[in-house]
């Protein structure tokens, strides 16, 4: 049986494949609830979050705005966190999502608080 879940976990290993990050070049990790979206820097080599972000945040959680809206500010969020680290780049791993709506606000909000990936 294939359904909606097992889709996107085999997306999820397929992407998971081909990228993997480092302490210099952390992966930034997607969860995207119905609600929600959480956002971690993960290093690989080590199996540590070195930092992480959520639409669940209390300075952000106060904004009112559409979820998009809310995704770009976790973005922003996840790169100061990056720059307080010292860390300029990252590898994106969308976690089987569609890069589209909150993902790609997200990815845009992360790109102008400074990450590149």
């Amino acid at each position: 049986m294939s359904t909606k879940a097992n889709k996107r976990q085999n997306i999820r290993y397929r992407i998971r494949k081909k990228i993997s990050g480092t302490a210099q070049k952390p992966r930034l990790s997607v969860f995207r609830s119905n609600a929600d979206i959480y956002v971690q820097l993960i290093d690989d080599t080590n199996g540590t979050t070195l930092a992480s972000a959520s639409s669940r945040d209390k300075d952000i959680k106060a904004q009112k705005g559409t979820k998009s809206e809310l995704s770009k500010l976790v973005g922003g969020a996840i790169a100061t966190k990056a720059t307080a680290l010292g860390l300029t780049t990252c590898v994106f791993d969308r976690g089987g999502y569609l890069y589209h709506g909150r993902i790609k606000s997200l990815a845009e909000g992360a790109r102008e608080g400074g990450l590149q990936f």
